[in-house]
């Protein structure tokens, strides 16, 4: 498991973690807000207009409404993102992360726009009189180059798994065993058949089932948000104001938490926002392709509340619950995951500038005095004696540290090579910082439900990540359908379904790793495709706009 999460972080630093992609995708998005005028703004009235039917016509092509397809495509980016992917985010790069997520949103609603609008253009008919579309299909009809659109369509197989299959299951099986304690095995038996019920009935069965998840979704967690930032709300212009001051410094170490540069907050707020909303990866527009319209820029109009609606509302109501409440830079009880854990030559303290210094350019990749520990170590009843290594554990200093063996704590020597332990039958557990969903189902908990605030994180992350699998199991279906036709669709559903179990019971870590990976390798090919047809975009768009004028 550790040799794969290292060939995923190698992948990751060629691609999201690069220094490239944030500038890439953010540069797309900015490109066509200017070369479009700023239609985030301008259109976002029209945009609310016809979701809701104001200019609905009989009789057209599709299969969904405009607000069946908002709702797929809203359920396949309200997730974990919104949840465990905004925790990640601050817990890595601080609250700078959370402005880069806003950029991110706001410069991807018009990304959205634009990806939607010309995949609806060139959207099919399938042979069992469906509809299907998506960036695929612009790149072979539009731009004569079907490899790339081939690239894609593999690419969106490869990412159902890494976006939409595992990290939400993962994230629920966590999310309800810290919870209610039920064992990730059974949650992963029980979610994967719900799932095979839905996916199996097709667009329209989803369309249903998402359009009635995602308004109960959103208000349930809405509440239970307000409830905990309402209970801090003396942290509340704080916590603004550190997301805004912090923007283009980096976060300063504080508490537990030991500092993020900026180039670190930028690229991860960035990584986090994408995997939030979408915005140029490409996803989205297969669900839009469904909706009944012969106007594509007036579904891509619809679009543009994605990201709005997406990070601008319900991210922003996560990070002000983790950081009003103060929990990002506490130290907590926990059991660290293989994949957290770094054993260092030596004692460090969070208590001495010092070390902190040194540490912190460590964490953060930069030259330092830091080396990995190697030696033999003895304990007693699960504590090392006269330990000569520090423990980091989810970029933290650990405290605490306790070794076991099936719940019971170990004596013996345990060997510890290049940072990492040896012997697999080994558990470690104590306080450290911690992130993810576990991160905000402990802010949860800081507000006026108290204790109960984690049931609402659990209820709205159940929702939020299963639908999230029910949407992108579809999009994976429709690239099947352009690589090899409808009987490829049935084999995709029964890999994806089985991979939805096997994440619920597989390393964090390692498969928010994955989905950061798998996002990229979609996202490249398609904002290409959507540069190479700026010019039919804005002819699109003013021929829409004529349409209009008599309405």
């Amino acid at each position: 498991m550790e040799m794969i999460n290292h060939l995923l972080l190698t992948l990751d630093g060629f691609l999201g973690s690069a220094a490239y992609f944030p500038f890439v995708l953010l540069g797309v998005g900015l490109f066509f807000t200017i070369y479009l005028r700023f239609p985030q703004i301008r259109f976002f009235k029209h945009a609310w207009r016809v979701v809701t039917g104001k200019f609905k016509k009989p009789g057209v092509e599709g299969d969904t409404s405009h607000f069946q397809a908002l709702s797929t495509a809203l359920s396949g980016t309200v997730g974990t993102g919104n949840i465990g992917g905004v925790a990640f985010a601050i817990f890595l790069g601080g609250p700078a992360a959370l402005f880069w997520m806003w950029m991110t949103a706001f410069l991807g609603m018009t990304t959205k726009f634009v990806e939607v609008t010309l995949s609806h253009k060139y959207r099919e008919k399938t042979a069992d009189g469906t509809m299907a579309g998506g960036p695929m299909y612009f790149m072979d009809k539009g731009l004569n180059m079907k490899w790339l659109g081939v690239l894609f369509a593999i690419a969106t197989v490869a990412s159902a798994f890494g976006t939409g299959s595992m990290p939400q299951s993962n994230n629920i099986a966590v999310g309800l065993e810290d919870t209610f304690g039920i064992d990730p095995f059974i949650t992963g038996g029980v979610l994967s058949i719900l799932l095979a019920l839905v996916v199996l009935g097709g667009i329209k069965r989803i369309a249903k089932v998402t359009s009635a998840l995602v308004p109960t979704m959103s208000v349930i967690y809405v509440i239970g948000a307000l409830g905990v930032i309402l209970y801090n709300i003396d942290n509340l212009v704080p916590a603004f104001l550190s997301v805004w001051q912090d923007a283009f410094t980096g976060s300063a170490a504080a508490g537990g938490f030991l500092g993020a540069t900026f180039a670190y907050a930028f690229n991860r707020g960035v990584n986090r926002g994408l995997f939030s909303n979408e915005a140029g990866q490409g996803s989205a527009p297969i669900a839009h392709a469904s909706a009944k319209t012969d106007e594509p820029v007036a579904e891509g109009m619809v679009s543009i509340l994605e990201p709005f609606i997406d990070t601008i509302i319900i991210c922003t109501l996560t990070g002000m619950v983790i950081l009003s409440s103060g929990v990002w830079t506490q130290k907590h009880e926990n059991v660290f995951q293989r994949a957290d854990m770094q054993f260092i030559q030596g004692i460090y303290s969070d208590d001495n500038d010092a070390d902190r210094e040194q540490l912190f350019k460590h964490l953060t990749l930069q030259k330092s005095q830091v080396t990995p520990y190697s030696g033999m170590v003895e304990l007693v009843d699960g504590v090392a004696q006269s330990p000569e290594f520090t423990l980091i554990a989810a970029r933290s200093i650990a405290e605490d540290i306790r070794f076991s063996i099936n719940d019971h704590p170990y004596t013996g020597v345990i060997n510890i090579r290049e940072g990492k332990l040896t012997d697999p039958r080994i558990m470690v557990d104590g306080k450290s910082l911690i992130h993810s969903t576990k991160l905000t189902t402990e802010a949860f908990t800081h507000g006026f439900f108290g204790e109960s605030g984690k049931y609402i994180v659990s209820i709205g992350l159940l929702l939020f990540a299963f639908s999230t699998a029910i949407a992108w199991c579809y999009y994976g279906d429709r690239a099947m359908i352009y690589l090899v036709g409808i009987r490829g669709v049935m084999p995709f559903r029964v890999f994806y379904v089985a991979g939805f179990f096997t994440a619920a019971i597989s390393d964090t870590t390692m498969v928010w790793n994955l989905a950061a990976v798998a996002i990229v390798i979609m996202t490249l090919p398609n904002l290409f495709g959507l540069l190479m047809l700026s010019k039919e975009m804005k002819q699109e768009v003013n021929k829409y706009w004529e349409k209009m004028k008599d309405k």
